[in-house]
């Protein structure tokens, strides 16, 4: 009930520029980032929402209200290329440091040290200093109020599989909870794809307009719909006698309908596959 409601109050306000910063290739430095550092599963996640929510922050900050850019006092306006080189230049910067802050959230032994994030920065052939890097941490955390520990889509999937468990669905718990995290970690780098597939077949039209696409963006950040296409999809890979069963409890869980699980699961099916048979 508690992740239920956390997710619903994040979709009542959600920015228009939701997803804008979850690009592949920024998602697979993250992830890429973190195997390199031995962080544990839920870091990368963290990172992603992290870096997704600080920008966002960061550009609304850096502009008035009718999307023009702020200039150094409020009588002077500069070009939207500038706020975008400013953003440019300190990305990367940015993003290690929304790692590190992730990694301090997680409680893991493998917590990113200000030495090792140098070090990293350095390999990149950037010269910051320590510095720079804590005000680069202090800067997210001050742009995000320091409201930074929210719930993942893993915590989602992780507490429906325990509920899952609890209501009798025997089901091979290790290997479909490594299979979801897998799975997880594909939606994440095919964000797009699938999305947009399960956008066509809500529409049923394969050229959706402006509006539609607009509409679209809570379906495409509704974590608990995220969570229950995955364990559905793993389910159906791993023991596909019992989908339909693990389909209606997820259901019955969540409220999300029978269809809205299977329209999901079809469109990460297709995508691994790389069909497009129906």
């Amino acid at each position: 009930i508690h992740l239920a409601t956390e997710n619903e109050q994040y979709l009542s306000a959600l920015p228009e520029q939701a997803g804008c910063f979850k690009d592949t290739r920024i998602v697979e430095f993250i992830f890429l980032l973190s195997e390199k550092w031995h962080l544990d599963q839920s870091t990368r996640y963290q990172a992603v929402e992290l870096l997704e929510r600080f920008m966002i922050k960061q550009i609304e900050q850096m502009c008035d209200g009718k999307g023009n850019a702020k200039g150094r006092d409020q009588g002077q306006r500069s070009s939207w290329s500038s706020v975008r080189d400013q953003i440019a230049n300190t990305f990367v910067l940015r993003l290690v440091s929304c790692v590190q802050l992730a990694s301090k959230l997680s409680l893991h032994y493998s917590r990113v040290t200000s030495d090792t994030a140098l070090k990293f920065l350095q390999s990149l052939k950037y010269s910051y200093t320590k510095q720079e890097l804590l005000e680069s941490e202090l800067a997210v955390l001050n742009t995000l109020h320091f409201h930074i520990n929210v719930s993942t889509p893993l915590a989602y999937v992780e507490l429906l599989l325990e509920v899952l468990g609890y209501n009798g669905c025997l089901l091979p718990a290790k290997s479909l909870h490594q299979l979801c995290v897998q799975l997880l970690d594909f939606c994440y780098l095919t964000r797009e794809t699938i999305y947009d597939t399960l956008l066509k077949i809500a529409i049923e039209n394969s050229t959706p307009s402006k509006l539609q696409i607009a509409k679209f963006l809570t379906v495409k950040e509704d974590f608990m719909l995220l969570a229950v296409g995955v364990i559905s999809t793993g389910v159906f890979i791993l023991s596909p006698g019992h989908w339909e069963q693990v389909v209606d409890h997820l259901n019955c869980i969540t409220g999300i309908t029978p269809q809205s699980i299977q329209e999901f699961s079809y469109a990460v099916v297709r995508r691994i596959v790389g069909s497009t048979t129906p």
